[in-house]
């Protein structure tokens, strides 16, 4: 296994229909061009293939906040569901933990939808600690 960068339209064709498995609200078209505009701001896309099959994929950026000083953010965190539990996404979680001390990160962060118990057993077996609930006003009335 080995862990690369998404960096051409090409390999976010390629790692699309992973991704598409967590944000089904998306076509392939609709989902490549939100990832470039998050590009812009440091989004970066790290996958995971074998010769045949992307197996996992993992968006996220580097930021700093008071709270967690300087930090890596997972927005997104899937493994493709016909590859679970071969150890992809373990594969993938310890390179996101090596990148992030490679470039001075203090902490990796995440947030999981609440019913998803089966990745926060994952999340939990790998390290993580539920440190805080997660609020958010998911619709901003501008009028």
């Amino acid at each position: 296994m080995q862990v690369r960068i998404a960096e051409t339209v090409e390999e976010l064709k390629l790692i699309s229909p992973v991704l598409l498995q967590l944000r089904p609200q998306y076509s392939e078209d609709t989902l490549i061009k939100q990832i470039q505009s998050q590009q812009a701001d440091g989004y970066r896309v790290a996958y995971v293939a074998d010769a045949e099959n992307v197996l996992c994929v993992a968006g996220f950026v580097m930021g700093q906040k008071l709270a967690w000083t300087k930090h890596i953010y997972v927005d997104d965190l899937i493994t493709n569901e016909a590859h679970r539990s071969t150890g992809a996404g373990k594969f993938l979680v310890d390179w996101l933990k090596k990148f992030g001390i490679d470039n001075g990160c203090q902490q990796l962060h995440l947030d999981s939808g609440v019913t998803r118990f089966a990745a926060h057993r994952f999340y939990l077996r790998e390290g993580f600690n539920i440190t805080s609930h997660h609020f958010a006003v998911v619709e901003l009335n501008t009028g």
